[in-house]
């Protein structure tokens, strides 16, 4: 591997707007009209590495919003990213630390220069990361439905289409009725529910009646902050409990697998800090036999093709949330767009995140862009 220093020329942020195919609804609300960032990250020969913002309008999943991450990014993180020249990703992590939090904007500028410095290398992400998978196994995440007949509906076209397995969005009132009716109409699949911190520890017998439904698992039941109470509802219910929203860090990870406060970790990369805290957190949960996947933020393709890769690293065992973009999109900003065959998706096998950009489709749902000149480096990679 080169020890040249990574060549950045210029930076371009561009403001998104894309209206989803049809609103996708959690305990947080429903959501049709998307908005983020896409990080352009360009050298000196014009190649371009490429990321993206996960982070919601409002602070409703966390405290990052769109356009905090717009801040963060151009006026912390590239100052910082200027103060001397790195020659790969990782060193990101230390340059970055002295900011607190903010791990979704971290990561869209972290993510494009992973994929900048994986061309200027002329090798795959996958590669640059240590991905070993060909194809990944992939389920879908199903919001909560207007009507059973809807919702049974949605869950049989799935099916038919080979996904691996099916997550339902639950919360208080809109649950076991749910489950129930579902686990009847299919009582063979791969099923699990996500209640996004809809309950509290007094909920805790009313979960439990979960178990009969021999699900996979229970995705973030208590509060978005919390380890403690989820380790005493583990241990009041059969159900596997999966934390999201509470871990950001390899320590939050350790400390709750120490505290038995899950049983499976969700990976997203936006909300951890980039891809090089998802190795550290990966390699940790492989060591010690902790269930793994990768959850989705309604992503476009470049936030897809991430996710695509940190999915290829071994102890990634379940199937993520990394569906079709055709699932969510009318059009996506990447091509091909993602596809999935029987409930995989292939590692695409060109330089970088392996998808090309629909420059077209970009400058369509582009409703702000600025540039950012970056001071050249010393060295520039062949």
């Amino acid at each position: 591997m080169t020890n040249q220093k990574i060549d950045i020329e210029k930076i371009i942020l561009r403001k998104l707007k894309v209206r989803m195919k049809n609103p996708f609804k959690t305990s947080f609300g429903s959501q049709q009209d998307r908005q983020l960032y896409i990080v352009e990250v360009i050298d000196s020969k014009q190649r371009s590495g490429w990321g993206e913002t996960v982070a919601g309008t409002f602070p409703w999943y966390s405290e990052e919003t769109v356009e905090t991450n717009r801040h963060i990014i151009e006026e912390v993180l590239i100052p910082l990213l200027r103060q001397a020249p790195i020659s790969h990703p990782d060193e990101l992590m230390e340059r970055f630390s002295k900011v607190k939090g903010n791990n979704m904007a971290k990561a869209a500028l972290e993510g494009a220069i992973w994929d900048l410095y994986a061309r200027q290398n002329h090798m795959t992400l996958v590669e640059a990361i240590g991905g070993t998978k060909e194809k990944i196994e992939v389920g879908v995440s199903i919001g909560l439905q207007e009507s059973e007949e809807k919702l049974l509906e949605l869950v049989g076209t799935y099916i038919k289409l080979g996904y691996k397995r099916v997550k339902l969005k639950i919360e208080p009132g809109n649950d076991l009725e749910v489950v129930k009716s579902v686990r009847k109409a299919y009582p063979d699949i791969n099923l699990m529910v996500d209640a996004n911190s809809a309950y509290t520890l007094e909920d805790a017998e009313h979960l439990a009646k979960l178990d009969e439904f021999n699900l996979m698992m229970i995705e973030q039941p208590l509060a978005h902050n919390d380890i403690i109470d989820h380790s005493e509802l583990q241990a009041r219910i059969k159900t596997p409990i999966c934390l999201d929203e509470s871990l950001h860090s390899l320590e939050d990870v350790k400390k709750a697998i120490k505290l038995k406060s899950c049983k499976i970790v969700n990976l997203k990369i936006g909300r951890v800090g980039g891809i090089s805290e998802s190795k550290k957190i990966h390699d940790y949960c492989l060591e010690n036999g902790i269930s793994l996947w990768c959850g989705g933020m309604l992503e476009l393709g470049i936030g897809r093709a991430h996710n695509i890769a940190i999915t290829s690293l071994a102890g990634f065992d379940l199937p993520g949330d990394t569906s079709a973009s055709s699932n969510y999109w009318d059009e996506d900003i990447i091509s091909p767009e993602v596809t999935v065959e029987n409930g995989l998706i292939s590692i695409p096998s060109g330089h970088g995140i392996g998808y090309d950009i629909n420059h077209e489709t970009l400058r369509k749902f582009t409703i702000d862009e600025k540039i950012i000149e970056m001071q050249p480096s010393n060295a520039s990679l062949s």
